[in-house]
């Protein structure tokens, strides 16, 4: 029987690269969607079978780990893929928005994981984490949305330590700029955002949120391709010896190697005249 990967998140952009990708590798793949017609899409791929996981849903993950254990094959690995984008000023994005940042891209992978854990420590199995460039390096603007990655990539840190010793490996894979729709999906919001804060924020914020909204339409048509991401994913789940972390595309590793080590009043400098701020 084949080896079973769970992929969060597999509609669109990554997660579905990553969910053809492990299928036609061989393995059966439970991808995770949120509505029918992603459902139906998915289907049409041999070897997916696509699964109701909303991870903001205790009940729908506990329903996709009974249907994976239930299925008899041996898990491989999960994917936490799923995530959202919510893009603003902290000033003056509500704290509800906060919340659902964090709601999927961090307590949903690790709610996901908690479920699983059980399958993979008996399968010495795999565990990765969808992070950013953003997971490393923050940015005006997508305070929130790099907030939830950087908790994303300490507790994966922390996950690998205290799984040392049981088979278990945990990677993160961190894209630069992909060609997905994540930041198009949630721009859309930016002007409702406007309209609710205060008129002096709304004076201060409106030119960079709009320069924000270009810059990201030019790096989602500029971007990598998402079978890039995918082939990291695959790599982390095959190899003898996975890495802790996957940097994907020039940016990615660009940056985590050298604006490490710069000052923090240069990297803020740098990266707002890059963004088109100053």
């Amino acid at each position: 029987m084949k080896e079973a990967v769970l992929v969060t998140g597999a509609s669109t952009g990554i997660g579905y690269a990553t969910s053809s990708l492990l299928a036609r590798e061989g393995f059966t793949v439970f991808a995770g969607v949120r509505n029918a017609s992603d459902s139906e899409r998915l289907s049409a791929i041999a070897g997916v079978a696509p699964l109701q996981l909303d991870v903001m849903n205790a009940e729908q993950i506990r329903d996709a780990a009974h249907i994976v254990h239930e299925n008899g094959s041996t898990l491989r690995a999960i994917v936490n893929n799923a995530g959202i984008a919510v893009p603003g000023p902290l000033e003056v994005l509500p704290i509800d928005e906060l919340r659902r940042q964090f709601e999927v891209n961090f307590f949903g992978a690790l709610a996901v994981t908690q479920a699983f854990l059980p399958m993979l420590r008996a399968s010495k199995g795999r565990i990765v984490f969808m992070s950013s460039v953003s997971g490393q390096i923050a940015t005006a603007f997508v305070g929130a949305y790099s907030s939830s990655k950087f908790a994303l990539e300490a507790a994966s840190d922390a996950l690998r330590m205290e799984l040392r010793g049981s088979g278990v490996g945990v990677s993160v894979v961190q894209p630069g700029n992909v060609n997905t729709p994540i930041w198009r999906k949630e721009h859309s919001g930016k002007d409702s955002l406007l309209e609710r804060a205060p008129a002096a924020a709304r004076d201060d914020y409106a030119k960079p949120l709009n320069a924000l909204a270009r810059i990201s339409e030019h790096q989602q048509r500029t971007g990598i391709d998402p079978d890039l991401v995918a082939r990291a994913v695959l790599h982390a789940i095959t190899a003898k010896k996975p890495r802790a972390r996957y940097p994907v595309g020039s940016p990615a590793g660009w940056m985590r190697r050298t604006f490490a080590s710069l000052p923090e009043h240069l990297r803020d400098r740098i990266i707002m005249r890059r963004m088109g701020f100053e």
